[in-house]
């Protein structure tokens, strides 16, 4: 008897299953791991799944340990509402920004703008053909910023693939007026060192600062030469994109330029640049995932900001991939890219541990703060071995009293879970599709999953954007948080005070 996605219970966990016979298991065991850039750049390679491993995915979907191909599960305190599959863009879809009734989508092959003012049918208003992986996007009043990390002939949208070996190769951020929703006008482009991975932006009145980070510098790229040990900053006057340039590439890793990575830590990314930078503009503070390192520092001038604490995890983490403060500031959570997104990394050969979120509590004040690790979340939903999954972005869900998250991991799903304890951080909801295929490791599942005014947004790399709704008591204070604008990069100060000590039920 097939189980409908009602009534299914899936039975699989991270610690309790069988142990599998993962694919790359032993490589990622053994020798370095496959910290690669998010898929786009190149096709992610399809590895075919042994028989058995496929056997063994069939009788588990049978038996309802994992949900059927392509079925949809997800606990009774998650809603799905509706799912707007890709229109004109076909490529990759990425990241999502946030403002007023609007949402914007990131995609390899450029941007689609949705309005989001009914979550239950959001329309599409616009969709802008712009190809240049992996099209990272944040907005600020009628701005944004576009980031192009694949090497093109040159900065127009109408550029083609062009090898990074060429000096006359353009890789950095565009920049769009989004003042008509309708027909979003292209009016400035920077060039940045080794490209722009993703963006992250600390707005002001009349300038946006931009923090530009990128990776893999080369020799045989002229412009993208080693070290590479820093970040861009770009400086957009509002009122004259066009003068906008970069004012600044602070190093971050002077002296020893980060992580070595293998042979020195095996299986460790090498530290040469950062992947992504979260800022909490409020607090003066930021975070970034930086490869083989996790750095706190302080951003109080933006165009300098300054180094104040680094950790490393040359135990359990491959990749440093992104970062999320909570609300009051004393912790914050990394992400680790194992696998780089092209690896079944989800179960129990992996384990609970790598591949994880690493949850850090802020000790100290000012230039004496410290990061201390306090434990590792991974989600303990077993996937199946053709299921590339991996720990992705997320936001915070606005409660007082509360440390909430919900994250994207890829075709693991969508992960609703409380780090108020850091020490014990758990899973309350999940959503999450069955497998795309079972013969081959494929890509696919949510990239980024945010809550913005009181719904839940995921643009799923495959299948589009899905709104969906939580229904549980401990994330209902959260609906009479209303925000105008949303880069979750940019993290908000969601509470005109600092008291977050009020009581909550457990």
């Amino acid at each position: 008897m097939t189980l409908s996605p009602k009534n299914r219970v899936r039975r699989r966990r991270l610690g309790v299953a069988t142990a599998a016979a993962g694919l790359l298991a032993t490589l990622l065991t053994a020798g370095p791991a496959l910290a690669t850039p998010d898929p786009g750049d190149g096709s992610v390679k399809k590895e075919k799944v042994s028989s058995g491993e496929a056997a063994q995915d069939r009788s588990a979907i049978k038996s309802g340990e994992i949900p059927g191909v392509d079925e949809i599960v997800h606990s009774d305190n998650i809603e799905h509402l509706i799912n707007v599959p890709k229109g004109a863009l076909k490529g990759t879809n990425t990241d999502i920004s946030f403002q007023g009734k609007y949402a914007f989508a990131g995609n390899y092959d450029g941007f689609t703008i949705y309005d989001i003012s009914n979550p239950r049918s959001p329309k599409t208003v616009s969709e802008v053909l712009c190809p240049g992986g992996q099209n990272d996007v944040s907005v600020s009043g009628d701005l944004l910023f576009l980031s192009t990390d694949s090497s093109r002939s040159d900065n127009s949208c109408n550029s083609k693939s062009q090898s990074a070996t060429v000096k006359e190769s353009w890789e950095g951020i565009k920049i769009f007026d989004i003042s008509d929703k309708r027909n979003p006008q292209y009016v400035a482009a920077v060039e940045t060192a080794c490209g722009s991975h993703t963006n992250t932006i600390v707005p002001e009145r009349r300038n946006v600062y931009v923090y530009v980070s990128s990776y893999y510098p080369n020799a045989a790229f002229p412009d993208c030469q080693p070290p590479h040990d820093g970040i861009s900053v770009i400086k957009v006057p509002r009122k004259a994109p066009e003068k906008s340039a970069v004012v600044g590439f602070p190093v971050l890793f002077p002296g020893d330029g980060g992580n070595p990575g293998s042979p020195t830590n095996p299986g460790v990314s090498q530290t040469s640049g950062c992947h992504d930078i979260t800022v909490l503009p409020s607090k003066d503070l930021a975070a970034g995932a930086c490869m083989g390192d996790g750095i706190l520092f302080d951003i109080e001038d933006p165009e300098n900001p300054r180094v104040i604490e680094r950790v490393q995890d040359n135990v359990n983490f491959a990749f440093w991939h992104s970062a999320t403060f909570n609300q009051k500031a004393n912790k914050v959570v990394f992400t680790d890219e194992l696998g780089g997104g092209g690896a079944a990394t989800c179960n129990a050969e992996i384990g609970p541990n790598r591949g994880a979120n690493g949850i850090y509590d802020i000790t100290g004040k000012g230039d004496k703060r410290e990061l201390a690790f306090r434990s590792y979340f991974k989600i303990d939903r077993h996937q199946a071995d053709a299921e590339v999954c991996v720990a992705h972005n997320g936001s915070l869900i606005p409660v007082k009293g509360r440390d909430l998250m919900i994250q994207a991991w890829y075709q693991g799903g969508i992960s609703l879970w409380d780090f108020t304890d850091s020490s014990k951080p758990k899973e309350i909801g999940y959503f999450e599709r069955g497998p795309i295929t079972l013969d081959r490791v494929t890509t696919g599942g949510p990239w980024s999953t945010y809550y913005y005014n009181g719904h839940v947004y995921s643009n799923d790399i495959a299948k589009g954007l899905d709104v969906l709704k939580i229904n549980d008591r401990r994330t209902d204070p959260a609906k009479k948080v209303k925000l105008g604008e949303l880069n979750v990069q940019t993290q908000p100060d969601y509470f005109d005070d600092d008291d977050d000590d009020d009581d909550h039920d457990d």
